[in-house]
């Protein structure tokens, strides 16, 4: 049995458990891994999340910056003191504020204006671009980054009211080649996500507004992925909702390899329906996907069985 809870999204709460959610996703980008390009008008963005919301998601997962393998991603870091307080400089910065805003808040905007009622999430590790967000319509912060990446996203979602997924990632995706071997990763996972909850707790973050991802594929390398799925059922031990993203992942086309050759991004779905299923076995809350009409199928049989 998974353990049962209420996410608290402000303006309502989502039953976590009784039932496993979908969380839809809807690149707005050019060059993401699985669909890059796809949805990078407004308009067809808008329609597929009403096709994808038709086809049984739960939640539509708004991303305007690619973290795929070897991407360059934006940080802030603190330099110094100015007289009228802290300063802060922009290191690595691909895809601009300005440039991610005007991809995902008119697509927020107009998916609210059509289906008022839909639950959207936003995905980014930017703080002005989280608030500009939540005030479109966004009931969700999805940081990829943990926290990490920007030093004011805690503080920012500490007087947001709104619901937060913290994800866990190491390093950057740029640097994923070269991270050095886990002896233990899920270890490693469930005490830097333990660090990254005492951070946003501190910065005023409501304990029942957070849920965790692990983090597949984010930062681990093929073989250290595997250990998360067979010990998943180890991360109930935080205490928190677990939402997941293994949807056509390269460790799964490794996994599907035949004759030595990885599995193609779209020859991946039966692998990532068989994932899925198993995580929501082992005890996943949330599942994050962009076949949602299959995952919709195999979630209802699956709930079956986890409850």
């Amino acid at each position: 049995m998974r353990p049962v809870f209420e996410w608290n999204l402000g303006s309502r709460s989502l039953q976590l458990g009784k039932r496993t959610l979908l969380m839809g996703v809807l690149n707005v980008t050019p060059d993401s891994f699985s669909d890059g390009g796809l949805y990078y008008d407004r308009d067809r963005a808008v329609d597929h999340a009403l096709e994808l919301l038709e086809d049984g998601a739960d939640i539509i997962d708004v991303g305007g910056e690619s973290t795929r393998p070897g991407a360059r991603v934006a940080m802030r870091e603190e330099e110094g003191e100015h007289a009228s307080g802290k300063i802060q400089s922009e290191v690595r910065r691909p895809v601009s504020e300005a440039e991610e805003l005007k991809r995902v808040i008119p697509v927020i905007q107009s998916l609210k204006r059509a289906r008022s009622d839909a639950i959207v999430s936003i995905d980014t590790y930017k703080s002005a671009v989280a608030r500009a967000a939540i005030e479109a319509g966004a009931e969700i912060v999805n940081d990829v980054s943990g926290l990490r990446w920007d030093r004011q996203m805690a503080r920012t979602l500490g007087a947001l009211k709104c619901g937060v997924v913290l994800t866990h990632m190491r390093g950057h995706p740029d640097e994923w080649r070269n991270l050095p071997p886990v002896e233990d990763v899920v270890l490693l996972v469930k005490r830097e996500l333990r660090d990254c909850v005492h951070a946003a707790l501190m910065e005023g973050v409501r304990q029942e507004r957070l849920v965790f991802d692990p983090g597949f594929g984010f930062g681990k390398s093929f073989e250290e992925n595997y250990p998360l799925l067979k010990r998943f059922e180890e991360f109930k031990d935080l205490r928190y909702p677990l939402l997941v993203g293994v949807s056509r992942k390269s460790f799964l086309g490794r996994a599907l390899a035949r004759n030595g050759k990885d599995r193609a991004v779209n020859d991946r779905l039966w692998g990532t329906i068989a994932m899925e299923t198993a995580l929501i076995l082992k005890g996943a809350h949330i599942i994050r996907t962009h076949d949602v009409r299959a995952s919709a199928d195999a979630r209802r049989i699956a709930d079956i069985a986890a409850n």
